[in-house]
């Protein structure tokens, strides 16, 4: 699981990253959108694999993130990437791969964290700009933390006494990992009032259909 507290935000800020190299790389993201003065900022989410994305998902939060510092998590295992505000649970994209669908799993993949110019497209599809007369701009973290396992030929990495070890008697905690009734009902609570995007919903950009992973639970 990986963890941080983000502070003030702008355009569009990549709080929170995993990302392999190359042409056919895996990422994991949480992004801030900007906006105008008074309309909310948009959290957006994506997961590639193999190179592909286009798996957006974007919500307007119960609360402001500029104006104080919150926890957004992501938890990445071989058959779930779960994404968290402040500990809620506000999406989660399985591993499918039983039916055909790529899952970022055989990569490794790094942290990035960055504050970047997105307003071709962020902020009202582009339409908004950076007003450059507020830089430089800043972010501010506290308290980040990333706690990993890496498996490889059905071993684990860590040390016998971890609660992610493949040799600990409650074992495969965070292989295991999964949502219970009350988190799945807090994520329905968000999908319903807080979700503002859902790319298995967008008729216009997929016209043949939505992508095949939006026909299964993939909740």
């Amino acid at each position: 699981m990986i963890h941080g507290f983000l502070g003030f935000l702008i355009q569009c800020f990549s709080l929170l990253q995993l990302s392999s190299k190359g042409a056919n790389w895996d990422e994991i993201d949480f992004e801030f959108l900007g906006n105008v003065t008074g309309e909310p900022y948009t959290l957006h989410t994506n997961v590639f694999s193999q190179g592909n994305g286009d798996r957006e998902r974007q919500f307007h939060l119960w609360f402001d993130p500029t104006t104080d510092f919150h926890t957004y998590s992501i938890l990445w295992n071989p058959k779930r990437v779960i994404f968290y505000a402040d500990d809620v649970p506000i999406r989660e994209f399985k591993n499918l791969e039983y039916i055909g669908i790529p899952f970022p799993k055989n990569q490794p993949m790094r942290i990035y964290s960055s504050l970047w110019n997105a307003d071709s497209w962020a902020t009202q599809g582009g339409r908004i700009k950076i007003d450059w007369k507020y830089a430089p701009f800043t972010a501010s973290y506290s308290n980040f933390t990333a706690d990993a396992c890496i498996w490889a030929f059905g071993a684990s990495s860590c040390d016998t006494n971890s609660p992610y070890s493949n040799s600990n008697s409650k074992t495969k905690v965070w292989l295991r990992h999964e949502l219970d009734i009350a988190k799945k009902r807090k994520m329905r609570w968000v999908e319903k009032n807080h979700m503002v995007y859902d790319y298995c919903k967008d008729h216009k950009r997929f016209p043949h259909g939505p992508p095949l992973e939006c026909s299964v639970d993939n909740n």
